[in-house]
């Protein structure tokens, strides 16, 4: 959005966050982002005011056009489409901003305004960082730590129509939930078709198996870098088994440092993304956009190290090894050779032509913005 109101010269207002979502968080931009940071950091870029005049609420003006942008846009269509529209409204209210820009084909210096924002401009409230550096000095006192983003979350279950490991009755229960939420257009989901073509996160018994095969023992720290896992601690029994050394931060923290973040998913999230950028290995078992995000981080810190999973490979591994037609030394050596390449090292974007959706998210890889990153044409 900072982007975009800088191609268009117009003044953007702080962001208003969705409320209405499955863990209706209440939370604020200002509760999660130091605003006046954001605001002074891109000063030069762009003008940014916290709230909209009064002149123009959208309550009582007609000078106002809500509407969704148009999905994987690149800059001609917001000057072409959108610009011409302030002939008529003085206040455009973008009411959906996860129709993104496009990820490629944008001037370099747009997509460097891009990397300018997400990783100098939006920087978490002070007692957001202060708590995510306790947590991360405490893991660290415990030694070296790998961040496991667990997407293993009731939300990501029910709307992905994921049920592999469940049980008829909480599969019954994820399957009421979507039907529950009117905005969401998918209810019914072939799981297993869904999971052998990859889309699905792998369950904490999967990645149990998989983070063995890939070497971690018993000694790893693991820190699991999402919210509740469903099915609680019944599915992270076999995690915790083969990793002893399994945390998360309210193991780590007492109740009282947590206690101003609780009900607030977005802060408790906030927590979690600023320990796994801090991580020595970062894993995510879905490829959702917090994951994209880290990814793309770290990669900008330089290229430090994430561990991308094939999950369509490793559904496939995984049930052959269960059903016994792979030994285990056979899986473990096509574990690790499915993910040789797969390790955050430096990375053209895949462009797939007039399919956006199938290109690799700029967030992930923002390759123009990356030091020593190799040429990409």
């Amino acid at each position: 959005m900072v982007t975009i109101a800088r191609c268009l010269n117009l003044t953007l207002v702080i962001p208003e966050l969705d409320k209405t979502s499955f863990w209706a968080d209440p939370s604020n931009f200002d509760d999660i982002f130091d605003v006046r940071h954001f605001i002074e950091s891109l000063r030069g870029e762009v003008h940014i005011i916290q709230r909209l005049p009064k002149k123009f609420s959208r309550n009582a003006s007609n000078d106002t056009l809500t509407m969704p942008p148009k999905s994987w846009s690149d800059e001609k269509y917001y000057l072409h489409q959108i610009l011409p529209l302030f002939k008529k409204f003085k206040v455009i209210h973008f009411n959906k901003t996860d129709a993104r820009l496009a990820n490629n084909g944008l001037p370099i210096e747009l997509q460097k305004l891009r990397c300018h924002v997400n990783y100098q401009a939006l920087k978490f409230t002070p007692q957001i960082e202060a708590l995510g550096k306790k947590l991360i000095n405490i893991l660290r006192g415990r030694g070296t730590f790998v961040a496991l983003h667990l997407r293993y979350e009731m939300d990501m279950l029910s709307f992905s129509g994921c049920t592999h490991g469940c049980t008829k009755e909480e599969a019954e229960e994820l399957r009421r939930m979507r039907y529950a939420h009117q905005w969401w257009k998918e209810k019914e989901i072939d799981s297993e078709d869904k999971r052998l073509k990859g889309l699905c996160p792998l369950t904490p018994e999967e990645t149990s198996l998989v983070l063995q095969a890939l070497g971690f023992d018993s000694s790893t720290q693991i820190y699991i870098a999402s919210g509740e896992t469903y099915g609680s601690a019944r599915r992270l029994s076999a995690l915790q088994a083969a990793f002893p050394r399994l945390v998360r931060k309210e193991k780590l923290l007492d109740h009282e440092d947590l206690k101003q973040f609780q009900n607030h998913s977005s802060q408790m999230a906030a927590l979690d993304y600023m320990v796994s950028i801090a991580s020595d290995i970062f894993i995510p078992t879905f490829n959702g956009n917090m994951a994209k995000v880290v990814e793309g981080h770290r990669r900008y810190l330089g290229f430090q190290r994430s561990i991308l999973l094939d999950r369509r490979k490793l559904v496939e591994l995984l049930d052959m090894h269960e059903n016994k037609t792979l030994s285990w030394d056979g899986f473990v050596k096509a574990v690790r050779l499915a993910h040789e390449s797969t390790l955050g090292q430096p990375a053209c974007r895949k462009v797939v032509p007039d399919k956006p959706k199938e290109e690799d998210f700029f967030y992930a890889n923002p390759h123009e913005c990356l030091k020593n990153a190799i040429e990409c044409h």
